[in-house]
């Protein structure tokens, strides 16, 4: 059982229908579009619409899964910093909507970008002891800090579901990996407000002091370097961030190793660039941009995960590619699913980012919103959200 192989099987993601054009969003702002588009590393920003959640994106993005997948699911472990219930988890209304068998654990974790990946060690232990049993792990946000904040570039919103099971079609996760808690005051959302606060620099400075120590440790404890990974996948709230970490992590490399992770970085962050913050599934949402973007990547290879939550807690951990990964890869479905998407202008992105559900636990009726969703919020009455399947 020590030396099982469990991994993920499968994944996939969901964004919102909707995007505003970040150079538009600039200019709306009086802000240079360069600012947003090669200063943070954005070009478009999903924008989700009152009929989803991190309920509905949760089970959009999972819409994978097969009948034998949920008759085969044990637990369903939801990563989520945008929770919509101070008691009941959104794994609940998820394991309920996606139609997975009742003898289930059903969990919602917290803290900040970073619960995902908790979710995604607990639930490898539990295919350890159970290898013929799966895990599902959902990471579903929408990312809110104000419209013309300071972090209003850096919203987004979407999810990435990832099932867990023993000898895993796309990549193993090594058991090995070093993580860190540190209390810093970077990032915080008080429960009398849905918009979060942050001290971007602080948060910068704590991003890139978390990856170098927890770096070090993993480098100490595994003998392994940089030179044994093809590339390494970060958490990115946006894709300069990601950008930044990878350049402390090249320091003394050789101008071939430093190029050829530039390379599958940029592979990495080409979802992130369209779709925006969606902070817990962030770090796995670049992961399947780099198995769709990078066509070198063989079997074997290791690639370097930088797990980051604010507040703060950090790991490196790492993943080794399955022999049949390309079965995983949809990069053509994927990007045909980003482009049908609608562009809405900056007026209606305000008005949706407005649009709320009744804080006083009034009815509601909605329909679904877009094409997209499977999924969608059907509307509100006795203080309880309701969901549909279209």
């Amino acid at each position: 059982m020590q030396n099982l192989a469990v991994g993920i099987d499968k994944m996939d993601f969901y964004a919102p229908g909707y995007f505003v054009d970040m150079a538009n969003l600039a200019q709306a702002r009086g802000v240079d579009p360069k600012k947003f588009n090669e200063g943070i590393g954005q070009d478009q920003m999903a924008v989700p619409p009152i009929t989803q959640d991190i309920v509905t994106m949760g089970a959009n993005a999972a819409d994978f899964l097969t009948e034998e997948d949920k008759a085969a699911i044990d637990m369903v472990l939801v990563g989520t910093e945008s929770g919509i219930d101070q008691s009941k988890s959104s794994a609940v209304y998820i394991h309920h909507l996606l139609g997975i068998q009742p003898f289930a654990r059903s969990v919602e974790l917290k803290e900040a970008c970073y619960s995902a990946t908790a979710a995604l060690h607990l639930g490898l232990d539990y295919v350890r002891t159970h290898p013929e049993r799966k895990v599902l792990v959902l990471a579903s946000d929408i990312a809110r800090y104000g419209l013309e904040s300071s972090g209003e570039a850096t919203q987004g919103a979407g999810a990435v579901a990832i099932l867990l099971a023993a000898n895993p079609r796309l990549a193993v996760v090594d058991s090995d990996s070093a993580f860190m808690t540190e209390d810093v005051m970077d990032f915080w959302r008080p429960n009398y407000t849905d918009k979060a606060m942050v001290d971007g620099k602080l948060s910068l400075r704590q991003y890139t002091h978390v990856l170098e120590r927890v770096w070090d440790k993993y480098q100490a404890e595994t003998g392994l370097s940089l030179d044994d990974f093809e590339a390494v996948c970060f958490h990115l709230p946006y894709t300069k961030m990601g950008l930044k970490g990878l350049r402390r992590l090249m320091k003394g490399a050789s101008d071939e190793k430093k190029d050829s992770l530039r390379t599958y970085f940029e592979a990495s962050e080409q979802y992130s660039r369209r779709i925006g913050n969606v902070y817990t599934g962030s770090l796995y949402l670049s992961l399947i941009s780099l198995l769709d973007q990078a066509e070198s990547l063989k079997p074997g290879d290791r690639i370097g995960m930088y797990s980051y939550g604010s507040g703060s807690v950090g790991e490196f951990f790492s993943l080794t590619l399955a022999e049949d990964f390309q079965t995983g890869q949809h990069k053509a479905a994927h990007e045909a699913f980003l482009d049908q998407r609608e562009e809405v202008s900056v007026d209606r992105y305000e008005q949706m980012f407005n649009d709320r559900l009744p804080s006083d636990g009034s009815q509601l009726d909605l329909t679904p919103s877009h094409p997209s969703e499977t999924y969608y919020v059907q509307g509100m009455a006795d203080h309880q959200r309701h969901y549909g399947k279209q």
